[in-house]
């Protein structure tokens, strides 16, 4: 099975919510039209999971939609402190298509630009959880992005620095950021995983044999996890700088794979998982047993 993998991070002016797409939580039912991203709330009681039109919520076993602008929001991805993003305005909204990059400080109910406004739309985004440095891959240049690559910022877009990426294999379908060391960044490819300590300029294959469809560091990190899709589901957990490769379980998926992995910063043993065909599990014990909470987009309120 061959995925077409989802290509998913100065002036602060507010994107302010429009009066008429705030209100919507407690929605009765919610469905996950798109998943572009996963993440917890920093006290970890709250699973935020970007899609078509918003921000959906998963908290204390039930969903709704976050209170905020019905955008959609593409790259997301979330810091101790803020939700960085990118993707297109709800319809009517009366804003400047594409985002560019934006942030959040308050949960997603309004959005500072952090440049490139009506420029670029980065689908694939990755943050330093505990740095706020922020990795984008951009296909075309911009007004300050000279070409196509992998870029970095570290003062919220007000300057990029774009990395070399010698040794890296193929045009990068994922990134992930170390939490406290943000030149430390990892891409998976087509042709495996790899691992860069200098901002992206130079990458070392870590793992290979077929495409990394994920990627994401533990907070704490010392372990890389990353998906892989070879006839059937993989996901793995890597202590990068021993080399020890640990095989976790996944639930039963049927022709389908691993798009996004978060961890509760509150419970470190929790973890969240989605898929591309918009299954979404938890689970409590680092991926011993998982609990399915969206079945195909489907939620339950």
């Amino acid at each position: 099975m061959q995925y077409k993998t989802m290509l998913v991070a100065a002036a602060v002016i507010a994107i302010l919510p429009h009066p008429l797409l705030t209100s919507r939580a407690d929605a009765q039912s919610i469905t996950l039209h798109h998943v572009h991203g996963l993440s917890y709330s920093a006290d970890g009681r709250q699973i935020f999971i970007p899609s078509h039109n918003g921000l959906a919520v998963y908290s204390d076993g039930r969903w709704s939609m976050a209170p905020g602008p019905a955008h959609d929001y593409m790259g997301f991805s979330a810091t101790r402190q803020f939700f960085y993003s990118s993707g297109h305005p709800a319809p009517n909204s009366g804003l400047v298509n594409p985002f560019g990059l934006i942030r959040s400080q308050d949960g997603g109910k309004s959005w500072d630009k952090r440049g490139l406004e009506g420029e670029s739309d980065f689908h694939l985004l990755a943050t330093s959880y505990g740095t706020n440095a922020v990795y984008v891959f951009t296909h075309a240049p911009n007004s300050r992005m000279s070409k196509r690559g992998i870029y970095s910022t570290v003062n919220d877009g007000f300057a990029w620095k774009r990395a070399e990426s010698r040794g890296l294999e193929g045009e990068p379908l994922n990134l992930a950021v170390h939490p406290s060391n943000n030149k430390i960044v990892a891409a998976g490819t087509k042709t495996g995983l790899y691992f860069s300590t200098d901002g992206g300029d130079n990458f070392k294959r870590l793992a290979g044999g077929g495409q990394v469809l994920a990627a994401f560091f533990d907070l704490d990190g010392k372990q890389l996890w990353f998906s892989s899709y070879s006839g059937k589901p993989a996901l793995i957990r890597l202590d990068w700088s021993g080399g020890k490769k640990t095989n976790v379980g996944l639930p039963p998926l049927t022709q389908d794979a691993v798009s996004y992995i978060a961890q509760n910063p509150a419970k470190r043993d929790e973890y969240a998982i989605a898929t591309f065909e918009r299954n979404v599990y938890v689970s409590k014990d680092q991926g011993k047993t998982w609990t399915q909470i969206a079945n195909r987009g489907q939620t339950t309120p």
